[in-house]
């Protein structure tokens, strides 16, 4: 599968049980890149995306069990830790600033088992840089 997150400069994803971005253009970024594939997410997340994209976006509480190889995975408020074997590629959004945060982003990506291969700058709705990483698994 691969792993999409949002992250702060800290790696922060969320605060009280709330998203700490709702960007517009980085969602239509999201969309643009699961093209032609399937994008799971729980209801959560699937709320900010709204209907207009719900023929490839597969809603469920036990999307990181169902999603298998070459779909894309939304993760905004689970560890993705125990899902790692199944993990080819994360693709992380992250934004020059730092917000509140009580769950992190807790993969280590300089570990050795990844590589960066891709990195773009996009400019957002509501963050003026938004830095879209990939990474690969080695």
């Amino acid at each position: 599968m691969i792993v999409i997150v949002c992250v702060d400069e800290k790696k922060g994803m969320m605060f009280h049980r709330r998203r700490q971005s709702q960007d517009r253009l980085l969602r239509e970024d999201i969309i643009k890149q699961c093209r032609g594939k399937r994008l799971y997410m729980n209801q959560y997340s699937y709320e900010m995306f709204g209907e207009n994209e719900d023929s490839i976006i597969i809603v469920s509480e036990n999307f990181l069990e169902q999603a298998g190889k070459g779909d894309y995975c939304f993760v905004e408020n689970q560890d993705i830790s125990r899902y790692l074997e199944n993990v080819q590629e994360i693709i992380i959004y992250h934004w020059n600033r730092r917000y509140p945060a009580d769950m992190y982003f807790m993969i280590d990506l300089a570990n050795g088992n990844w590589k960066l291969v891709k990195e773009e700058e996009l400019k957002g709705s509501s963050h003026e840089k938004i830095t879209r990483e990939v990474y690969k698994k080695k």
